[in-house]
């Protein structure tokens, strides 16, 4: 039960920075303001684009690591990458975002990936 629990939050997990990475290649102005820092109007459209890279980059990394090496592999991955969460926390608010979705979006990702982490290293 435990094992499927910890594949599962991980897969989940992972899909779902991948769809955030694809939404900043679609619709780059409205993922940004999901984010909580919108982009301005006149502002260079590649950051965004490569946020929408390192998103999936991440996420496809973290099911290859998940499928080809397995669950210890996994935790390392999801131990180490939940300081991106927490940074991303640090930068919504010191660009003037909430602090609704710097701690109700960032910091609470950050915490469910510490989860997952921790599911996986159990397992």
């Amino acid at each position: 039960m435990l094992t499927a629990i910890a594949y599962g939050l991980a897969v989940l997990l992972n899909l779902f920075i991948i769809f955030i990475g694809v939404r900043f290649f679609l619709v780059p102005r409205a993922a940004a303001a999901g984010y909580g820092v919108p982009a301005k109007k006149d502002g260079d459209a590649a950051y965004l684009t490569i946020k929408g890279l390192r998103d999936s980059s991440y996420g496809v990394l973290g099911l290859a690591l998940l499928a080809f090496v397995g669950a210890h592999a996994e935790a390392w991955y999801m131990l180490v990458v939940a300081l991106v969460p927490l940074g991303d926390t640090v930068i919504v608010l010191r660009h003037g975002g909430t602090k609704a979705v710097a701690f109700g979006i960032h910091f609470a990702t950050a915490v469910v990936v510490l989860i997952s982490a921790a599911l996986l290293f159990a397992v």
